[in-house]
């Protein structure tokens, strides 16, 4: 499955009612009129420096 998960609601305002745009992660809420985007940043201990590849 190469499609991401959608988010539930928008994170300013509460509202339902998004939209996707064409950038990826990113959504329009047309309760707050605002535009997001969503990153996902990884697993594990949020204090885990990034490691050096090499």
């Amino acid at each position: 499955m190469s499609e991401r998960a959608a988010p539930f609601y928008c994170p300013y305002c509460g509202e339902e009612d998004l939209e996707p745009l064409e950038e990826a992660g990113t959504w329009f809420c047309r309760g707050c009129v605002r535009r997001f985007s969503l990153k996902f940043l990884g697993v594990g201990s949020p204090h885990a420096r990034k490691e050096t590849l090499r």
